[in-house]
C-alpha cells in the first residue's frame, strides 16, 4: 500500500473496524519505530488528567479555575492514545511476535481515555454552572470511575506491550 493512501482494514479487537488509518505517517524516525515514541504520550496524559480530574471531583473552584487547561490534557491523552494504537498496527506489520493481549488492551485503550476526556468535560461544565447538584454529583462519581478504569487499562496495555518487547 503506497504511502498516504486510505485504507480500510480490520484488527484483530472489539472496536477495530475503521476507515481511517496513520498510512501518512513515517513507520520510524531515524529508524526507531513511531509507536514507542508515540505511547509515552499517553502513558503520561491519561494518568496526569486523571490525577488532576480527581483533584477536580474533591475540589469544585479548582476545577471551575483549572478546567480548561485540564480539558485540553485529556482531549490529548485520548488522541494519543489512538495515534499509539495506530502506529501500533503500523508496527505490528513489520513485528511478527506481539501478544494479542497486547494488541487487544491497545484497541481499548483509546476507548477508556476518550470516556475519561468526556467525563471531564461534563464535570467542568457542572462546576462552571455553580453547583454540581444530583447531575453534577452523579457525573462526579462515573468521573472517578473512568478515572481508575484508564489508570487501569494504560498500565495493563503498557505492562503487555513491555512483556512482549522485553519478555
Amino acid at each position: 500500500m503506497p504511502r498516504g493512501s486510505t485504507t480500510w482494514h480490520v484488527t484483530a479487537g472489539p472496536l477495530s473496524w475503521h476507515p481511517w488509518g496513520v498510512d501518512f505517517l513515517p513507520p520510524d524516525i531515524n529508524g526507531l519505530p513511531l509507536h514507542p515514541l508515540v505511547v509515552h504520550a499517553a502513558v503520561v496524559l491519561i494518568p496526569l488528567t486523571g490525577l488532576l480530574a480527581l483533584v477536580m471531583v474533591l475540589i469544585p473552584r479548582f476545577s471551575y479555575r483549572f478546567g480548561p487547561l485540564i480539558l485540553v490534557l485529556g482531549w490529548l491523552a485520548a488522541g494519543s492514545a489512538w495515534l499509539g494504537k495506530e502506529t501500533g498496527e503500523v508496527l505490528r506489520r513489520e513485528v511478527e511476535e506481539v501478544s494479542s493481549a497486547h494488541v487487544e488492551a491497545g484497541d481499548l485503550l483509546p476507548v477508556f481515555a476518550g470516556v475519561q476526556a468526556v467525563l471531564v468535560t461534563l464535570l467542568w461544565l457542572a462546576d462552571r454552572r455553580g453547583g454540581r447538584g444530583v447531575l453534577g454529583v452523579l457525573v462526579a462519581l462515573f468521573t472517578l470511575l473512568a478515572v481508575a478504569a484508564a489508570a487501569y487499562w494504560t498500565y495493563r496495555t503498557g505492562e503487555s506491550g513491555a512483556q512482549s518487547v522485553w519478555g
